[in-house]
């Protein structure tokens, strides 16, 4: 048996501050410091042997650093985003320039709906996987053929080939564990999100959410609307390895699409955790029944990052959400009670937004009370029915790699009829400063600092960055501004 390609798994240099982990799934780049562990390659990387992970992004790490390392490898595979791609299409042709023998495969949500746009973007790249790409990822470090690997675009002979579609991975326990590549590649400590105690780790316990929301990018392109699980036991057993591999870990987070899609089986791994004296989060939906919180709560749930997305249910209809503001309500005052932490994630200009919703959306998070939020514009990214509703209905302002703007900000990328693109991007300024920059809110985040100097340390770096992060936001406003006038002009 021919012996594996050394391999090298890459989430490529970006902007500063790029969130690449994610996938890019709400903007390139945050308003504080945030960077999610890059689960999705980690998990093809445990499945290599001999291979190596480099997070580039947190690292911080340049172009000039890593791409002299394809010099000591046969096979390098990057993760890519709708976001990233043009910049990591560069990057491609940088390794190649190295090493013209090294073999470079691209992988993620863009270029599995847009494989042959891809491979046509980006001449360096050797092949791309279309859909699920763990196996994928083993099968072409083990030298087998491009051709009988199922799932894939690829380069033969001046032309771009397709094999058949590969099947959905339904026995997730058989998935290597991820952690142990975070143990021998990363440094956890350069993993921040805004809302979970320092350092953490975070990882998947399934794949697919039921929900069906337009505008999530992963169901609808990588994971699905099944949600398919790892046991109760295949968890338990990666976290308590997890708690030995990082015993200075403060909270660990499940970031499942919907970790509560599936209640009974969400209770039954709270009480592993429990067991274990684990602190830890997940993502949640905003119905979870307070029977259910109570059981997570008791064994060790410390918060919840809920997609509450809008306050006006129409627009909740027209997403396809799921969920009723007055559900939502109903959850966020048994949570709490239950003094469970809430994270609310929110987005303005989805369809049906008007200058009075954003308002209501506003009004609703101030109503609701999270600890902390994050405010993203409607993103139409490619295979998801938002992109399809924003080509049909004329709504897209911009082309498919115009998502962020040159500092990596995501831009306003749709119009609605008495609602422009520029003020849905100015919205989100004063959402932040109508929610934060209330006495109540601000009397209790300086309480939460005076009550841990670690607290505080962090909070002040971070409003340090949320400052820095507004400026920019206004630059970018001007330039967009100017676009639409320049544009308004021209068809006079």
């Amino acid at each position: 048996m021919p012996e594996v390609m050394k391999t090298l798994f890459l989430n490529p240099p970006s902007y500063e501050g790029f969130d690449g982990g994610a996938g890019a799934r709400y903007q390139a780049r945050r308003e504080i410091k945030s960077f999610w562990y890059p689960t999705w390659l980690a998990q093809p990387a445990a499945m290599v042997p001999g291979s190596k992970l480099i997070d580039a992004p947190p690292d911080n790490l340049t172009v000039e650093q890593v791409a002299p390392l394809a010099k000591d490898y046969e096979l390098a595979v990057l993760h890519t985003s709708t976001p990233s791609f043009a910049n990591d299409a560069k990057f491609a042709a940088h390794l190649k320039e190295v090493n013209p023998k090294i073999m470079v495969g691209m992988v993620g949500a863009h270029v599995g709906v847009l494989p042959l746009q891809s491979m046509n973007a980006a001449p360096a790249v050797d092949w791309v996987a279309v859909g699920e790409f763990d196996y994928i990822c083993a099968d072409v470090a083990s030298r087998k053929p491009l051709k009988d690997i199922g799932g894939i675009a690829f380069r033969d002979n001046g032309r771009v080939s397709f094999t058949p579609p590969r099947p959905t991975i339904e026995n997730m326990d058989d998935l290597p564990f991820v952690v142990d590549v975070y143990k021998r590649d990363l440094t956890i400590e350069n993993y921040f999100i805004g809302y979970l105690q320092h350092p953490y780790v975070s990882l998947y316990t399934g794949r697919g959410c039921r929900s069906k929301c337009t505008f999530c990018l992963w169901p609808q392109t990588l994971g699905g609307h099944r949600y398919r699980v790892r046991s109760a036991d295949n968890v338990a057993a990666e976290m308590a390895l997890a708690k030995k591999h990082f015993p200075q870990v403060r909270e660990f987070f499940f970031d499942d699409d919907t970790f509560t899609d599936d209640l009974p089986r969400a209770e039954e791994i709270a009480r592993r955790l429990g067991k274990l004296g684990l602190n830890w989060s997940c993502n949640a939906k905003a119905n979870v029944p307070r029977k259910t919180l109570e059981i997570m709560k008791d064994n060790g749930l410390r918060l919840l990052l809920v997609g509450y997305e809008s306050g006006d249910d129409q627009i909740l209809i027209n997403i396809k959400k799921g969920v009723r503001l007055d559900i939502a309500r109903e959850f966020s005052r048994n949570a709490k009670d239950l003094g469970i932490v809430i994270h609310g994630t929110f987005i303005l200009g989805l369809p049906g937004e008007t200058p009075q919703t954003i308002q209501k959306t506003i009004q609703f998070a101030c109503d609701i009370e999270p600890e902390t939020i994050q405010v993203s514009l409607a993103a139409p990214y490619p295979g998801t029915e938002l992109y399809r509703q924003a080509q049909e209905q004329g709504w897209l302002q911009i082309q498919t790699g115009e998502l962020v703007d040159t500092h990596g900000i995501q831009t306003a990328a749709m119009n609605y009829p008495g609602l422009q693109s520029t003020e849905i991007f100015s919205s989100v300024e004063e959402f932040y400063r109508k929610f934060y920059f209330r006495p109540r809110k601000m009397f209790s985040l300086f309480g939460g600092m005076l009550r841990d100097p670690e607290v505080m340390k962090r909070r002040l770096r971070e409003g340090v960055e949320f400052f820095k992060f507004l400026h920019e936001r206004k630059a970018t406003a001007r330039e967009m501004a100017q676009t639409a006038a320049a544009a308004s002009s021209s068809g006079d």
